[in-house]
């Protein structure tokens, strides 16, 4: 019994870790274009209850989308414009396990500021332009460097990562995810955006009231915290 007990625990020690490592679930089909209903949107936290449309009835529209041809809004802030593609945007993806995006740099310092996505590992491809670009990991080394247009750099999962303009042209980077619903967590916005306590960032990064309320000032309104006591 003893034995079995361990041979069992030797088990779960392998699987576990290998399933939690795991993306988005094997399709169990070709393919599943979500029908939303007549004229409304897909939504992604909807995925899972949408019925799958009739292959009889797809085109090769549906797997074809055009929406990353142009950039997208510039931040002013920033000089940067995202473009976002996850089935919501484009159905045609879901139960595919992946998603992409478009991001654009303004010249000579546009920045897509630190940031990381919960659920997906990032390759990201320099179309035009010269970015710096890397990434941190958990025990706080960096890896960044230049990368050069047609070069390719890879983000891992949960990883918090940039790219920065280092050219004097713009610069164009695509982005894919091996995720449908690959998150993202923006690190100034989320740390003084999203309405933590002032003292809380006050000691945690040695910052003035004054200094605080500017950052707050940049990164948006507090938000009410849903599940503060």
């Amino acid at each position: 019994m003893a034995h079995r007990r361990r041979c069992l625990l030797l088990l779960l020690a392998v699987l576990l870790p290998a399933m939690a490592a795991r993306g988005d679930p094997d399709a169990v089909q070709d393919f599943c274009v979500p029908d939303a209903g007549r004229g409304r949107p897909v939504e992604l936290a909807m995925l899972p209850a949408y019925p799958c449309r009739s292959p009889a009835n797809l085109t090769a529209g549906d797997f074809a989308f055009s929406g990353v041809r142009a950039a997208g809004n510039f931040s002013p802030e920033t000089g940067f414009a995202g473009v976002s593609v996850t089935p919501a945007q484009f159905p045609g993806l879901h139960t595919l396990g992946m998603s992409f995006a478009r991001a654009d740099l303004s010249a000579a310092g546009g920045v897509n500021p630190p940031h990381y996505h919960p659920r997906a590992t990032e390759t990201a491809l320099v179309l035009a332009g010269r970015v710096y670009a890397g990434f941190v990991d958990s025990g706080g080394r960096l890896f960044a460097k230049v990368l050069e247009q047609g070069e390719v750099m890879v983000f891992p999962r949960a990883m918090v990562h940039f790219q920065l303009n280092v050219g004097d042209t713009p610069a164009t980077v695509y982005g894919a995810f091996n995720s449908e619903n690959p998150g993202i967590v923006r690190i100034p916005a989320t740390v003084f955006g999203s309405g933590i306590r002032e003292a809380v960032l006050e000691r945690a990064f040695g910052l003035t009231p004054a200094e605080l309320r500017q950052l707050e000032k940049r990164f948006g309104p507090p938000k009410k915290a849903e599940m503060e006591d």
